[in-house]
């Protein structure tokens, strides 16, 4: 994990004008990879899930890493397992993923003014290491420090400790599935709920900052009642925006 966070460090050093030397990138690498411990414990049991749930898919310790390693978004990932059959429904299993990670759209469009002083391919090569808890951990620390810039070297430093903990423990959740049964009766799922309540609370500004969040929760938990399939997600997704260009400040 050190050369992950190692090579995150560098990189971001090549980038930062204001650090021509790499100590304070490495520092700042070190700082979001201790930020993201309490959330990488959280990922453990979620990842060991996942793993099981695949391996009684029939995948093995090889499939299910390349599985996360190379889609690194949770909640599709369990989609496509649960979607899994032999043979797999290939076009149907890329169509659920895709509508369920129709949300990182929505958080690319959040994340990209605070990327502006990055060059493109710099850019989207640190958005592939996006998921929920690294691009909520990035805008909370630019909110904190007043700036309009992600410190990119933290964000890969959170993003280098998520993604090795994840990809590792969905492999070892496969390798052990037959050893560990079903992992969900012991509430280990429960985790990935803890994990985004305390994400959450990280970033509550108060009720009326937060009235979209509100919109969709009640729009995607009306969908997920009334319509079959992940529909809620692309519901909810597309209520909260259509709440915060409702109630944005007009000039």
């Amino acid at each position: 994990m050190s050369s992950i966070t190692d090579s995150a460090a560098l990189a971001a050093a090549s980038s930062s004008p204001s650090s021509p030397t790499s100590p304070t990138a490495r520092h700042e690498a070190w700082r979001g990879l201790r930020a993201s411990l309490p959330v990488m414990l959280g990922f453990v049991p979620v990842a060991l899930v996942l793993g099981a749930q695949a391996a009684q898919k029939g995948l093995g310790a090889v499939e299910v890493p390349l599985l996360t390693g190379l889609n690194f978004a949770g909640g599709s990932e369990f989609t496509a397992v649960r979607l899994w059959t032999s043979p797999p429904h290939v076009l149907l299993i890329v169509a659920m993923s895709f509508l369920v990670n129709s949300r990182h759209i929505l958080m690319g469009a959040a994340l990209a003014p605070y990327l502006r002083h990055l060059p493109w391919r710099r850019a989207m090569a640190a958005l592939f290491f996006m998921c929920d808890e690294s691009w909520a951990m990035a805008l909370a620390d630019a909110q904190r420090r007043a700036s309009r810039r992600i410190s990119l070297a933290y964000y890969l430093g959170a993003s280098a400790g998520l993604y090795a903990t994840w990809v590792s423990c969905t492999a070892l959740g496969a390798a052990l599935g037959p050893v560990i049964s079903d992992v969900e009766r012991y509430g280990f799922d429960m985790a990935f709920t803890a994990v985004f309540l305390v994400l959450l609370r990280g970033m509550w500004k108060g009720l009326r900052p937060c009235r979209p969040w509100l919109v969709s929760l009640a729009v995607a938990a009306l969908t997920y009642r009334l319509v079959p399939g992940a529909w809620y997600v692309a519901a909810g997704a597309v209520a909260g925006l259509v709440a915060a260009a409702w109630w944005a400040p007009r000039s």
